[in-house]
Order: structure tokens, then C-alpha cells, then sequence
């Protein structure tokens, strides 16, 4: 089991950037995957962006060349997002979530674990 905690949503203009976090509750070894959701009202969720724990990284093609998924690894997993250039379709809840044994996929099926979401709202 592992508990994922999500925090650095807020409010931004246009054109900004944000970085989300994503921390994990525990070490999740050498064979694990992560990634970054989000879902806007009335809309399905959809992978924004995914990690393995070998580094390979995937993203969705609306975000490709503005954001970036990265991770550290000590004593815990922390997995980032940094979102430059926001537009106003970004504005949503963006979730993180992880499983093990598993390949970076952009999925919601490929994942177990999810935290509560951090709402990213992007003005004009």
C-alpha cells in the first residue's frame, strides 16, 4: 500500500507555470510507475503525463514541450510536474498515481493508487 499526497495547485495567468508534487509514503523500490492526471468538470480523467521507475517518460501530445514529469528518489518517492506555458484548457484537478511492476502508461486502468487532486485553474 502506499498513500499519495499531491500539493503546489493554485491559481495562474495564462502563459505561467506551476510545479506539482506528488509524495509518496513510503520507498516504492525498483519496479514501480507514476504519473500525473487530471480530469476538468464534466470531463473524463486523462493522463497527462507518466514515469517508470528506469526513467522512460510518455505525455499526452497537449502538453508535449510544455510540461515536464520528474521524480526524486530517497527515502520516499516524489514525483513532480512542472507546467509552463498554461493555457486555459489546463485548468482541472490534476491526480497522481502510482502502482508497481507496471510500465508508464497515460491509463487511469494502469494505476492502484491515486491521491485527492490539486486544482490548477489557469485565467486570462
Amino acid at each position: 500500500q502506499v498513500q499519495l499526497v499531491e500539493s503546489g495547485g493554485g491559481s495562474v495567468q495564462a502563459g505561467g507555470s506551476l510545479r506539482l508534487s506528488c509524495a509518496a509514503s513510503r520507498y516504492m523500490g525498483s519496479s514501480y510507475c507514476m504519473g500525473w492526471f487530471r480530469q476538468a468538470p464534466g470531463k473524463e480523467r486523462e493522463g497527462v503525463a507518466a514515469m517508470d521507475s528506469g526513467g522512460s517518460t510518455t505525455y499526452a501530445d497537449s502538453v508535449k514541450g510544455r510540461f515536464t514529469i520528474s521524480s526524486k528518489v530517497n527515502a520516499k518517492n516524489t514525483l513532480y510536474l512542472q507546467m509552463n506555458s498554461l493555457k486555459l484548457e489546463d485548468t482541472a484537478a490534476y491526480y497522481c498515481a502510482a502502482d508497481y511492476f507496471c510500465a508508464g502508461t497515460l491509463h487511469t486502468l494502469g494505476y492502484h493508487y491515486w491521491g485527492q487532486g490539486t486544482q490548477v485553474t489557469v485565467s486570462s
